[in-house]
């Protein structure tokens, strides 16, 4: 007999369920907010982030040289050694198309006869914004140049004229001192680009649907008296929230599986295979399963649709930042690291990068788990307790 309680109340969980989901997409804002704001939050957020590199090959940074008609050979050679400190050189920018470029270089006139007949030369260099980025720029541009001017040295020093000649015999001497390099241990490549924007604005959005749509959608039906019918009605109160709940849960498994069907088909990210991807659904599941039970403690905590809207729109762009949603989190500096790992989205997000984009196995992931299901199953227990029919 208690077995067939239990089968009914599941029965008529899923019932309801159903009906909330279908009720919930006939809404035009659900609709925006789980099918089309995600994919153009993926767009803008990606291309101004890293485009479409997937975060695994950082593409090389571009600078414009202005090179004059009479450069000479040795532009040629310090084109070459930018080159080598990873920079993409362009020497064929139109004028009026450098101002666009973040790295210009501006070489003089006259730049190799210049140099051979002694006399100082500046060469220019230009950068728009400033951070930790434009130091590696400057220390490139040095070390460019720095090498050139060893190369001169040299030349002068064995007595050589200075020609294109004389230099490139300098390439095939072979070096006193060479530098051997051994990785110490793995390289996490921080991820940039539609690598990081579309796991970052999914988790964001999941949560938003979640918070706004989940709660409203319960205090409407409570205004309208629906909740009332319920309480009425020859159902437990255990099946009726486990009936919202679920399906708050399938709403957001829905846009989380509509998100990774288009990162991978749109935008290139790689979820990976075999027991990394079946990790990477428990992740997710567990992530929707703890927005799901948020959403239906905040419709019960709230008194207003303004209170849950606020509530819930805060709360998600202040844990979407500082959980590392906008941006990797391994780019902060390293307090705001050890407190995303204190908040839900951070256990998210970190599971993500560590199973989509550092490689690592399921079993790197099992704390992250653990962590969310626990806490969506004492959000759970709390929204029930605080459940309201009127």
């Amino acid at each position: 007999m208690g077995t067939g309680r239990w089968k009914e109340g599941l029965s008529t969980a899923w019932f309801l369920a159903r009906k909330d989901v279908q009720y919930m997409l006939r809404e035009r804002e659900t609709l925006l907010w789980t099918f089309v704001m995600p994919i153009a939050f993926f767009y803008f957020i990606g291309t101004i982030t890293g485009g479409s590199n997937d975060g695994s090959q950082p593409t090389k940074p571009a600078i414009a040289v202005d090179v004059p008609p009479d450069a000479g050979f040795l532009a040629d050679r310090l084109m070459r050694r930018l080159s080598d400190e990873g920079l993409d050189v362009r020497t064929d920018v139109e004028p009026e198309m450098l101002p666009r470029y973040r790295r210009r270089l501006a070489l003089p006139a006259g730049f190799t006869a210049s140099v051979q007949a002694g006399e100082p030369v500046k060469v220019r260099f230009d950068r728009r914004g400033a951070g930790d980025y434009a130091d590696l720029d400057e220390l490139r541009m040095s070390l460019a140049v720095y090498t050139l001017l060893a190369d001169l040295i040299i030349a002068r020093e064995q007595g050589q004229d200075l020609t294109a000649e004389s230099l490139a015999a300098l390439d095939v001497l072979p070096r006193n001192v060479t530098l051997d390099v051994r990785p110490a241990g793995r390289l996490d490549v921080i991820p940039q680009g539609f690598q990081q924007a579309v796991p970052g604005t999914m988790v964001m959005f999941t949560m938003m649907l979640m918070l706004t749509t989940g709660a409203i959608t319960l205090m409407i039906e409570r205004k309208q008296g629906l909740l009332r019918r319920l309480a009425s009605a020859p159902i437990g109160r255990g099946s009726v929230v486990l009936g919202k709940w679920g399906g708050r849960m399938v709403l957001g498994l829905v846009q989380l599986a509509f998100a990774m069907v288009v990162g991978y088909f749109m935008f290139g990210v790689d979820w990976g295979s075999g027991s990394a991807f079946f990790a990477l659904v428990v992740v997710l599941v567990s992530w929707a399963a703890l927005c799901a039970s948020l959403g239906i403690l905040l419709g019960s905590a709230t008194k207003t649709e303004g209170q849950a809207v606020a509530i819930a729109v805060i709360s998600t762009m202040a844990l979407a930042a500082l959980g590392g949603c906008w941006w990797p989190i391994e780019i902060t500096p390293r307090w705001m690291q050890s407190f995303a790992m204190c908040i839900p989205t951070g256990w998210t997000m970190d599971a993500l990068h560590r199973l989509v984009n550092f490689g690592d196995g399921p079993s790197s992931v099992v704390m992250h788990v653990s962590l969310l299901a626990g806490t969506a199953l004492a959000a759970g227990a709390l929204a029930a307790r605080k459940f309201r029919f009127e």
